[in-house]
């Protein structure tokens, strides 16, 4: 039986060849991930024990629970260390915000740039790219990232905000590596002496004090003499424990990218699986005499069914390896991709882990041998007899009434389980309840498939019937012939297009529910916010300048102020906001979940959802708040509110109930509606000019911000498009494949089919209009269930969300699924069309 398996295989090689590409590309996809990822985690840890290298011990303050100001260490802390015989240097690190100013004078991007301050000698764990660290006062650095995006270079002169927003310049002498800390990679960062630094953050201390080991001192016995030191409300680690939770912490992120590109990967197997079990499938039907004749010499069905399988088993070893080397071809592109986009992202060797070889061997050949299990099975059912026949039996398909009651009692309960989801609400458990729905629903098409087809293939095949005479009512009729192997066909592309479709609705329709949301709720032409500390302290603002300065231009229709403060409620910190009289309703809407806002007045607040299920309350109730300073306000909630678009503070007060409790602060946010008439880039040019004086006063437009919701996702939706287009070449090669055995098998009939008078390109035809009606079934039956439970998905999200369809994406998407269909036609069509009659006639 062996040798006989072996010989079926070189005989039916070209046969296998597109499924092997099948799992292959799947293996690829899987192996590929496991190396890029373990690339990008060994360049992690490389760069973190390189960090981490230069300290041998470091403190680091605890945190006293939630306060405002971020934990520091004093100076006479670093006074102790340093005078301690074990260390032979320590240094304290500041790290606050340092607003820098661009060459427009504002400052720059949406969250200030870190301040902090440049370690000297060993303990300077920041790499110089170009230039020199500072080393007197009036010297500073800027990441590379930083540099670039704002055109400054060594030499020059740069602008930077002290936390009073006064303005400071120094000499840029040098560029840095932010290296593994992603925080600075992000918002950019500037770097200073100590002196300066502390000047310039308002730094009260230090966050962490690096100590470098005496000549002779080891590290664990330093960490006990600066324990003894520095005494309780301080952690002190050594360098290499440094280096493990750095490590930690950042194969965080790596494993989230491994996990997430193994899901797509997860898709495109299963795809894979499908191809692989259609392709024995037919392959078993179409050697029913040759292992009918097994039987006849003596082979057992256990034997017949092993045959099938070491088949199975050889092609997904081959393939495998051939996946595995692929993967690791793929894994080296992504690298090269990465390290052009990814700017300083540490990167690490290409390897092979042990892990990747197995995962990568075993899911091939896992998917392949479970996939090949049915047609085994049926294989052992070829009769002896059968040897005897001279012509391979077609089969015949009918639907039976298990068939039915499954497919029906899937569809039930994915159904109920979808409704569930969405009847209960945004959340993550409904979310888990929609996709359970959704793999339920999908299963009963899987198993109602042959069924279904029939019907669709006739409505798709309409216009080829009329407009492509003799070929398109072939090509019709053959797709429909074998309902089981079009259903497994059709069902792989489904795959890949319903997820496509599924995100597609998923962002258009988020779309437009964020778009209607800013116009209910935010019903203005400009906001004007101060940049984004990134801080505890929360506490940016405009000067309230602004707004006064806007209210007397002609240009200007409405002006409306928000402010913000902390005041503590039941022991816990709280948001306290306001906004002005008249605002309300006009320029901001909020959604009354309970009470009247109308009677919003001095002594009341209205109260955020969320909040008010915490604080346990609701209208007619009394909150006692805490203002800074130990002032106590009373407030009688009148309103609990709620907001899908907008930040609510826990509490929303009158104005004068806001300004005696905190004062005459300045602005949170400014809302500004132009005047009837005024053309946009009047309007604009006045908000501009009347936030320029103020750096840190960032102006944007309600376009702007619906423009950053549609760019990300945009953006989402092309990453995940991409990753999921491996799975629908994967399921165009199950087409293919499929149209290159059944041009084998329909050898006789398209041989008489030519003698009859079809010529050439008309069989060509066939094959190519066949492949596109399958192509287009697939397609339709993807874009119905990713367009429901697209739907399904965002309603789980947010409540009210408007069903949008992207119809040019999806016509697009089932265009490009015929169009493909046909492409992947081409090779069998050519091969059939090329076979000789009379030589076909007669080996058949």
């Amino acid at each position: 039986m062996l040798q006989a398996t072996l010989a079926g295989l070189r005989a039916h090689r070209l046969r296998l060849l597109l499924t092997s590409i099948a799992i292959a590309l799947g293996v690829a996809f899987v192996s590929g991930t496991f190396v890029l990822t373990d690339a990008l985690q060994a360049g992690v840890n490389q760069a973190v024990a390189a960090d981490a290298d230069k300290v041998d011990v470091v403190v680091e303050p605890l945190s006293e629970g939630r306060t405002k100001e971020p934990p520091v260490i004093g100076q006479d802390v670093l006074a102790k260390v340093r005078s301690l015989p074990g260390a032979a240097d320590a240094q304290g690190l500041v790290h606050g915000v340092a607003p820098l100013l661009g060459k427009d004078g504002k400052a720059v991007g949406n969250i200030a740039t870190a301040g902090i301050s440049i370690s000297t000698g060993r303990l300077n764990r920041m790499a110089v790219v170009e230039g020199a660290a500072p080393a007197a006062r009036g010297e500073a650095v800027l990441d590379d990232n930083t540099a670039e995006r704002t055109g400054y270079r060594v030499g020059d002169t740069i602008t930077v905000l002290d936390h009073r927003e006064r303005r400071h310049t120094f000499r840029l002498v040098g560029l840095i590596d932010t290296g593994v800390r992603p925080e600075l990679a992000y918002r950019g960062v500037v770097g200073f002496t100590v002196a300066d630094a502390l000047r310039i953050t308002g730094a009260k201390g230090y966050r962490e004090i690096d100590v470098l080991a005496a000549d002779g001192v080891s590290a664990e016995r330093l960490r006990t003499e600066v324990r003894e030191a520095v005494g309780a409300g301080h952690q002190v680690i050594t360098g290499a424990e440094l280096a493990d939770r750095l490590a930690r912490q950042n194969n965080v992120d790596t494993g989230r990218l491994t996990l997430m590109m193994l899901a797509f990967g997860l898709v495109a197997m299963l795809v894979a699986a499908l191809v692989i079990y259609n392709t024995f499938n037919i392959l078993v039907a179409q050697r029913v005499r040759e292992l009918a004749l097994l039987r006849c010499i003596g082979a057992s069905r256990g034997q017949v069914f092993g045959s099938v399988l070491l088949e199975a088993l050889v092609v997904g070893a081959i393939a495998s390896v051939i996946g595995l080397a692929a993967g690791f071809g793929l894994g080296a592109a992504s690298l090269a991709v990465f390290g052009d986009l990814g700017g300083n992202l540490p990167l690490g060797p290409l390897t092979l882990q042990p892990r990747t070889i197995v995962v990568a061997l075993v899911t091939g050949l896992l998917v392949t041998v479970g996939a090949a299990l049915l047609p085994a099975r049926a294989a052992t059912r070829a009769r002896p007899v059968a040897a005897l026949s001279t012509r391979t039996e077609q089969p015949t398909f009918r639907a039976g009434v298990l068939m039915i009651v499954t497919a029906a009692l899937l569809v039930l309960l994915g159904a109920g389980l979808t409704w569930y989801g969405v009847a209960t609400g945004p959340g993550e458990r409904p979310l888990m309840f929609v996709a359970a729905g959704g793999t339920l629903v999908f299963l009963a098409v899987l198993v109602i498939g042959p069924v279904l087809v029939r019907p669709l293939t006739g409505l798709v095949g309409w216009l080829p019937r009329r407009l492509c005479g003799v070929p398109g009512r072939l090509a019709v009729d053959n797709s429909r012939r074998n309902p089981r192997r079009s259903a497994t066909t059709t069902i792989a592309l489904t795959v890949g297009v319903g997820l496509m479709t599924l995100v597609s609705v998923v962002a258009a329709s988020t779309e437009a529910w964020l778009a209607d949301r800013l116009d209910e709720e935010f019903p203005i032409d400009y906001q004007i916010i101060a940049q984004y500390r990134g801080d505890r302290t929360d506490d940016a603002t405009v000067p309230r300048a602004i707004a006064a300065d806007l209210r007397g231009r002609p240009e200007i229709g409405a002006v409306a102020e928000t402010r913000r403060a902390s005041a503590t409620v039941n022991g816990d910190r709280y948001e306290v906001g306001t906004v002005t009289a008249g605002a309300i309703g006009n320029l901001i809407r909020f959604t009354v979940v309970e009470g009247e806002l109308g009677r919003l007045e001095p002594g009341t607040a209205a109260v955020a959802k969320n909040d008010a299920k915490r604080l346990g309350v609701r209208p007619g109730d009394t909150v006692i708040a805490q203002a800074p300073g130990g002032r106590r306000i009373d407030l009688r909630v009148v309103a609990v509110i709620g907001s899908e678009a907008l930040r609510l503070p826990t509490l929303m007060v009158h104005e004068s109930t806001f300004a005696q409790a905190f004062g005459e602060i300045d602005d949170s946010e400014i809302l500004v509606k132009a005047k009837e008439g005024v053309s946009v880039a009047a309007a604009r040019r006045v908000v501009e000019a009347a936030a320029q004086p103020y750096p840190t006063a960032q102006v944007m437009s309600m376009a702007e911000v619906r423009g950053e919701f549609q760019s990300v996702l945009d953006t989402l939706l092309l990453v995940v498009a991409g990753l999921l287009g491996l799975s629908v070449l994967i399921s165009l090669l199950g087409i293919a494949n499929t149209l290159a055995l059944s041009v084998h098998e329909r050898t006789r009939e398209s041989a008489l089919l030519r003698a009859l008078g079809l010529t050439r390109a008309q069989l060509r035809r066939t094959l190519s209009l066949e492949a596109l009606v399958l192509g287009v079934v697939g397609a339709l039956v993807g874009v119905a269930l990713g367009t429901v439970f697209g739907w399904a998905v965002v309603s789980t999200q947010a409540s009210n969300v408007p069903l949008e369809v992207p119809v040019g994406q999806v016509l697009l998407l089932v265009a490009g699924s015929g169009v493909a269909g046909v492409i992947a036609a081409v090779l069998p069509s050519r091969r059939a069309a090329r076979a000789s009659i009379v030589g076909a006639i007669a080996s058949a």
